[in-house]
């Protein structure tokens, strides 16, 4: 491929255009001398008796038609043209039939734009699978918020997003997104604690990377697509990795006991909420109960007092039965006539037995 400064047909040793012209000259070659030049050129070529200046007009004229075909070109779906013009961009075009002016004038570059790149970071695959994974560990290490090291092995997919920006603002676009990849990873690592990058932060980290690293390619006018940022792996390091699991272990026991805590105090926690709501009810009903039964009472003794008032005797007469009636009604009973007691003869008359007979 060749870069912005030198033309298509390559590098100039010599430090002149095709035209035979100087850099210092930079006024456009004159078209009606180059095909003159050509033209005289050519008769050298061509016998005295072809056809006189006719039919050499007229091989020329088609020799000029063919040259001048040659600037059809066809970008295909999966493709971008990017056209340069003496060595310098020009345009981008899209896929299809297109023309540019023809060689030497323009040149047409038609590089993939769908095929999605990778680019590996911490590590080096040989094949599939994490046993054929070298370590790199100047790209592995890297120390998270809390002054912890850990070793992060990840991969970012990248496709071409626009062809002229791609060639011509990066000297080497694969090799800037690493790099650029590599400082931006770091940077959300140096802000983020090792427990939350080794466990449920991994997800925020990828996010954030494909991110970030957009907008800076974006700045640099790179013409890259980031497609994707995968954590492959975050470990701690090998010679502090039996401690970290020690440590690990013992959060999975405490986590154990907490949710086993969680569990009992679920269970026992509504129960005694139900318990207490019964008592509560049940107090608030014998409340109701004693509290219904005194008015009761209050409202009875009233009226009592106020017949009392009324008249005293006829009352207490009434009050004296209904305690006698409460208070007999449960116990044996012997009725004794006045008169007859007179004459020193006791009648005694055994109701309840009379009764008990009268039932056999």
């Amino acid at each position: 491929m060749n870069n912005n400064n030198s033309g298509p047909w390559g590098n100039n040793d010599n430090n002149q255009s095709p035209w035979g012209r100087r850099p210092n000259n930079q006024t456009p070659p004159d078209v009606d001398e180059i095909i003159k030049n050509s033209k005289d050129k050519f008769k050298k070529f061509v016998p005295s008796n072809f056809g006189g200046g006719k039919g050499l007009s007229i091989i020329f004229l088609i020799l000029i038609a063919l040259w001048l075909a040659s600037g059809i070109y066809r970008v295909n779906p999966q493709e971008q043209g990017v056209v340069l013009r003496f060595g310098e961009f020009v345009r981008t075009t899209q896929p299809g039939l297109h023309y540019h002016l023809p060689s030497p004038i323009e040149k047409v570059i038609t590089p993939d734009v769908t095929r999605e790149n990778k680019i590996e970071i911490g590590y080096r695959g040989f094949g599939g699978g994490t046993a054929n994974r070298r370590d790199v560990p100047d790209e592995s290490k890297m120390i998270t918020g809390d002054e912890n090291n850990i070793d992060i092995d990840f991969v970012v997919f990248w496709k071409i997003s626009d062809a002229g920006k791609y060639l011509f603002n990066l000297q080497d676009p694969p090799e800037t997104v690493k790099v650029a990849a590599q400082s931006i990873m770091r940077d959300i690592i140096g802000q983020t604690k090792i427990q939350t990058a080794l466990t449920g932060g991994r997800q925020n980290i990828q996010l954030t990377a494909k991110t970030l690293l957009q907008d800076l390619l974006n700045q640099y006018e790179a013409g890259v697509e980031i497609r994707d940022v995968q954590l492959l792996s975050v470990d701690p390091p090998q010679e502090v990795i039996d401690a970290f699991n020690d440590v690990q272990r013992a959060r999975q026991d405490r986590d154990t006991l907490i949710n086993e805590a969680e569990a009992i105090r679920n269970d026992i926690v509504p129960r005694a909420r139900g318990e207490a709501a019964q008592m509560i009810n049940e107090s608030q009903a014998y409340e109701s109960q004693v509290v219904n039964r005194a008015k009761g009472d209050a409202d009875r003794f009233i009226s009592v007092y106020e017949s009392y008032k009324i008249n005293p005797d006829v009352t207490t007469s009434r009050i004296y039965l209904e305690t006698m009636e409460k208070v007999l009604v449960n116990v044996n009973k012997i009725i004794m006539d006045k008169s007859a007691s007179s004459s020193g003869i006791v009648p005694y008359l055994p109701i309840d037995k009379l009764q008990n007979k009268g039932s056999k």
